[in-house]
């Protein structure tokens, strides 16, 4: 893959993060984008500040990539930020910031991006959630996002076919920050434990590279199987 060009939003931390070093690894020059200033350049690649939430910015990175790289051949669409309120307090300006983020950036991105995605044949692959599939109190604008993502991924692999395979990954429980899960959360999976980044990494490099070829459209659940697990009650 040492010619392969891969861009991934939210990459300054948790699963962005691993997605961009486990690519990285593989070989791919990493274009790492984040609205945080101080994210880290992935070996190899670079790091472009770039809110996700604002169409013009978003239009001047893959600029840049056109410019500087020459290429893309895979996009990971994964910058996502989660405001919860209970439904009475939350503004429109939240749920708009939400979906701007969440959905809105996705479309955008491979809108700009599809000519360089075409001409190599390229990947993208989006960064859902089980929110989409199920919910917590307080969080309609990330679960109507994350749901729009899915059903968006499916409609740009029809579209943009067979020059470009879209694919999204809906994560479960994955850790990546706050206090470490207890040992009931683990057990709480029929995997037996709660996820790690680096279980998103995998499933995204594997996306993206040749032997994925016959694979867009789709939805991959990873949640250690919990969407799968009855719970009840006595």
């Amino acid at each position: 893959m040492t010619d392969k060009i891969a861009l991934v939003t939210g990459a300054a931390r948790g699963i962005g993060a691993a997605i961009a070093a486990r690519l990285a690894a593989d070989g791919w020059r990493v274009i790492a984008a984040d609205r945080d200033p101080a994210c880290p350049a992935p070996p190899g690649g670079r790091a472009a500040a770039c809110d996700v939430a604002d169409p013009a910015a978003i239009a001047a990175l893959i600029d840049s990539i056109a410019a500087t790289e020459g290429r893309l051949d895979g996009l990971v669409s994964n910058a996502g930020i989660m405001i919860r309120k209970p439904i009475a307090a939350l503004g429109l300006d939240d749920w708009n910031r939400v979906l701007a983020t969440n959905l809105t950036a996705t479309f955008l991105l491979v809108r700009a991006a599809e000519p360089l995605l075409a001409a190599a044949r390229g990947a993208v692959v989006t960064i859902a959630s089980t929110r989409a599939h199920m919910s917590e109190p307080d969080t309609e604008a990330y679960a109507a996002a994350k749901g729009g993502l899915v059903a968006l991924t499916h409609a740009l692999a029809i579209s943009l076919g067979p020059a470009i395979r879209v694919n999204a990954i809906s994560p479960g429980w994955i850790a990546t920050k706050g206090a470490a899960p207890r040992p009931e959360d683990h057990a709480d999976h029929p995997a037996g434990r709660v996820g790690i980044p680096a279980d998103i990494a995998a499933l995204t490099a594997f996306l993206l590279g040749p032997e994925s070829g016959f694979v867009t459209g789709a939805e991959f659940v990873v949640d250690g199987g919990m969407t799968r697990k009855m719970i009840y009650r006595e």
